[in-house]
């Protein structure tokens, strides 16, 4: 099992909406990183799909999961993810490698989108940068 969650958008610090901030403010900052895949603006969040192409990278950041099991729960309720019924989710968890900006890479789990991406821009850049108003 990964230790570690790779976030791209927003469960990142200060991002977080007040539904998800408690369990968000658990996660341990590990470092900056990206992970090979691509970004699309959905509105108020961003969803990634994880590609083979080392060219696209998503950019984010890796943070360690805490020992407490409901911090993972409730992100996973969060992003509307749910194992026993995964015809019904918006994300998936899914393990991936986040390449560190340090050289290093470390096994995470990342949240990639699984719904219809017609009509979603891609953030050429991987950088998602906040909800569009």
């Amino acid at each position: 099992m990964c230790h570690h969650l790779f976030v791209y958008g927003t469960l990142r610090p200060g991002c977080a909406p007040e539904e998800v901030a408690h369990a968000a403010a658990k996660l341990l900052p590990v470092g900056e990183a990206s992970v090979a895949g691509e970004l699309y603006d959905l509105g108020h969040f961003p969803g990634a799909i994880l590609s083979n192409d080392p060219q696209r990278r998503i950019s984010g950041l890796v943070f360690r999961l805490p020992e407490d099991d409901g911090v993972l729960r409730a992100l996973d309720e969060y992003e509307e993810f749910f194992p026993v019924a995964p015809e019904t989710c918006q994300f998936h968890r899914v393990p991936c490698e986040a390449q560190m900006t340090t050289g290093s890479t470390l096994p995470c789990w990342i949240y990639v989108y699984v719904r219809d991406l017609t009509g979603a821009r891609r953030i050429e850049d991987g950088v998602w940068r906040g909800p569009a108003i």
